[in-house]
């Protein structure tokens, strides 16, 4: 019995349909891996299921029924989604989502690394004071709406100005500060409170807030509790509490963000390069010989 040859049934486009639902399913799951969205999904599918069941075995009323709930399901995912969505769209808009993260660039600028310094020092201050606050270091996304809340400042980080700005007699200490490229922009601001409920009480609108601009934005937000000291960071839609010292806080600063990648080479720079390699593996003549001879590497 002959074999069969695939290539009369799959084609070129086949493949390229094939491997481009696989990238997209990933990143969707990507997406809304660890978010509240993940659960609705595995719910929606669980009614998928079980409508095709319902189908199979001829149930005709729960099959209705069923029908019905997916229509309404459907309909009120773009609303349900909307946090996911908008940052799905975010991160297509600037190419986030098909640029690799290479974590060899991460932090490597000097002001960076002294903003970081200087942010894990202030927080741990105000933790020491049981003072709460809230600082957001801005990335990709703009949180020029956010800016517009508050007060507008344009000055210099400093362990001191957060401090001073934080202080429970200050009018702005309730608000949040944003920073961006080692400059206060603004504090005083409101960020909008994430739906998800947190499990512990002791986690309040402060932290409800850093976890909703993390889940519509790329920015890393630094909470200092009011009531235990605890110093927490918010981060794409998750909340990492484990933080116990400067040192650590620094690092994962450094590891939480993305540093601006190096600009590249200029059209004059590569071919200078090219022309210094070709001339160094140029061979040359012997005088003596009269022979060429190869550069030695």
């Amino acid at each position: 019995m002959p074999v069969p040859d695939l290539r009369q049934y799959v084609g070129i486009p086949d493949v390229v349909d094939i491997l481009g639902t696989t990238v997209l399913i990933y990143y969707v799951l990507l997406l809304i891996r660890g978010t509240r969205a993940a659960q609705i999904l595995s719910g929606v599918l669980v009614l998928f299921a079980l409508l095709g069941v319902a189908n199979l075995l001829h149930l005709l009323v729960l099959g209705s029924i069923l029908q019905l709930v997916v229509l309404g399901a459907a309909v009120t995912l773009p609303i349900v989604f909307q946090p996911e969505l908008r940052r799905a769209l975010e991160q297509l808009g600037r190419g986030g989502m098909f640029r690799g993260l290479d974590l060899d660039d991460i932090g490597k600028s000097r002001g960076e690394n002294r903003a970081f310094t200087t942010l894990a020092e202030a927080a741990f201050a105000l933790s020491r004071e049981r003072t709460g606050a809230l600082i957001v270091i801005e990335q990709s996304s703009g949180l020029k709406e956010f800016t517009e809340t508050g007060t507008a400042l344009g000055a210099q980080l400093s362990v001191e100005l957060l401090l001073a700005v934080f202080n429970t007699r200050s009018p702005l200490h309730d608000g949040a500060v944003i920073v961006r490229d080692g400059t206060i922009e603004a504090a005083g601001c409101l960020l909008p409170l994430a739906e998800q409920l947190l499990t512990e009480r002791r986690l309040g609108t402060r932290h409800r807030a850093a976890l909703g601009l993390s889940e519509q934005t790329d920015a890393v937000v630094v909470v200092v509790s009011e009531q235990t000291g605890n110093v927490a960071v918010a981060r794409e839609g998750r909340l990492s509490r484990n933080i116990e010292d400067e040192a650590r806080l620094t690092r994962f600063l450094v590891a939480s963000t993305r540093a601006a990648r190096a600009p590249s080479p200029t059209r004059k720079q590569l071919m200078a390069h090219v022309r210094t390699r070709w001339l160094a593996r140029r061979p040359r003549r012997d005088p003596n010989v009269g022979h060429p001879q190869k550069l030695s590497p």
